[in-house]
């Protein structure tokens, strides 16, 4: 029989879980706040020139194979992809930069180039990696979260100490070079925790990186979301932007209906794939699980100031991936997780994405997107954005030996406030809850709501973590939760006497 079920937000865990509900032959109807689909994996268009407004990396392409298959179906039935060649460059300072390559031989001889007897130990290293990933993707990460022992498992047993070390320290036992160290840090922080914080079972993202490659869509990330829109509506689900909801309301116990730009819209069961902690506060106070003082304790991924940017000619020294960790690593670190600031000296992160495809931009222009990552929860100003605004951009003039402020056509910015008036976003997160030890699987926020029947959510806040991977994960673990209470509602409904 089919279920009445209404999602909130448009998000890649959204998309998941209401293409896997409609398949089990489900009624669902996607409600989605702003004016197109894709939550924060938006797309900006200006003047011929085309911007992903969230994620710009594809990683872990394995995942999404194994999400469109479920369905019968293959990325390359939705979008293109290219593996990027090189996969990025990483800038230290004036005349030191660093390009990583396409596959594991070469960047082990770039290793080698820099520190003697580094490529044996990447070698062992990405091994270890490997290995990782296969548990935790074939395996761990498909588990709802809902009980320690989900965790227990005859590969894991053997990695308990994996546990209980972390990235930091791992990669400084076999790289001395600080170039090496950050290289090897940098993976993680997709996860959204430091690598002292995040364990060394998650060097599965080094291999990620390093084994399976960046790849880019044809058309931005966004096309991924075009994909799975056309997916979840050819099953029969429905999408309605614009839709502003007020209300998640409970009767006897379950999850009656939603207050939708404020008219009543029934459901059997609602999911919510909005920020968890909006979603709750959709609920009066007694049918919220987590307290305020818990969303306060808990370690959050950055935010995030963005800018879009037109240039009006190409931009040389630059690859479509381009990190700038031309200062401290370790000060910016403390100034978004111990003690929250605007830092002095940002690292930051940018994307040029018409390096690769033509689409982006107009001939003979360049579009770029710039990211600093930022505390949740600090403040922010327009006079903000343009004082660092300007420290990127005289940074990237000096490193990449070239002016560029004169050839911008227009830039558009993107910070904590807009990622709470845009996303309802706790504190203007820009992906959730980092993956720490302390929350990790059955320790982050649960896809069942254990106070109100029928009230499920799925995203970068639950398990399991943040990412676009983790996301479309998340989607396919909380339609499977579904499925399977209503399976045992069935099973009681029919074994019951008369």
């Amino acid at each position: 029989m089919s279920t009445n079920i209404k999602i909130i937000g448009s998000g890649f865990s959204s998309l998941a879980a209401a293409a896997y509900l409609a398949k089990q032959g489900h009624d669902v109807t996607i409600y989605e706040k702003n004016a197109t689909p894709g939550g924060r994996a938006r797309r900006l268009k200006k003047e011929g020139f085309t911007f992903d407004m969230g994620p710009t990396w594809y990683w872990m392409p394995d995942v999404f194979e194994r999400f469109f298959a479920d369905f019968g179906k293959k990325p390359a039935d939705y979008y293109s992809l290219k593996k990027l060649s090189p996969a990025y460059k990483v800038y230290f300072e004036e005349d030191n930069a660093v390009n990583i390559a396409d596959n594991l031989d070469d960047i082990a001889q770039t290793f080698e180039g820099i520190e003697k007897g580094s490529a044996q130990q990447l070698h062992n290293f990405i091994d270890e990696a490997r290995s990782n990933y296969d548990i935790a993707i074939k395996n761990l990460v498909y588990r709802p979260g809902e009980s320690p022992l989900e965790l227990v498992t005859p590969q894991t047993v053997t990695r308990l100490t994996q546990f209980l070390g972390n990235i930091s320290r791992d990669v400084r036992k076999k790289f001395k070079d600080t170039r090496l160290v950050q290289i090897l840090e940098f993976p993680v922080l997709f996860l959204g925790a430091k690598p002292s914080d995040t364990p060394s079972f998650y060097s599965f993202m080094n291999y990620a990186d390093f084994g399976l490659g960046t790849w880019h869509p044809e058309n931005g990330m966004y096309s991924v979301v075009e994909g799975m829109v056309n997916l979840a509506e050819s099953l029969g689900v429905k999408i309605v932007a614009n839709a502003n909801i007020t209300k998640i309301s409970v009767e006897n116990g379950k999850a009656s209906y939603l207050t939708v730009n404020n008219q009543r819209v029934d459901a059997d069961i609602i999911v919510c794939g909005a920020d968890y902690h909006h979603g709750e506060s959709l609920l009066e106070p007694q049918y919220r699980k987590y307290s305020e003082a818990y969303w306060e304790s808990r370690t959050f991924a950055p935010s995030s100031l963005l800018f879009y940017i037109g240039f009006d000619k190409k931009l040389k020294n630059v690859e479509h991936h381009t990190l700038f960790f031309d200062t401290d690593f370790d000060v910016h670190a403390k100034d978004i997780y111990d003690n929250p600031r605007w830092p002095d000296e940002p690292l930051f992160y940018a994307s040029f994405p018409s390096k690769t495809d033509i689409g982006a931009a107009p001939n003979g222009q360049e579009a770029a997107t710039f990211l600093i990552p930022l505390a949740p929860g600090i403040e922010d100003t327009a006079e903000l954005r343009e004082k660092y605004f300007n420290i990127i951009i005289t940074r990237l003039e000096k490193l990449t030996k070239q002016e560029v402020k004169s050839h911008i056509i227009f830039k558009e910015s993107f910070c904590i406030n807009d990622f709470v008036n845009d996303y309802n976003s706790y504190k203007g997160n820009a992906y959730g809850l980092a993956n720490t030890l302390w929350q990790t699987a059955f320790l982050r926020p649960k896809l069942r709501s254990p106070k109100v029947k029928g009230l499920y959510f799925t995203g970068q806040l639950t398990v399991p973590g943040p990412g676009v991977p983790p996301a479309l994960i998340s989607g396919k673990l909380v339609a499977e939760l579904i499925q399977k209470q209503l399976a045992k509602k069935t099973s009681q409904t029919v074994t019951s006497p008369v």
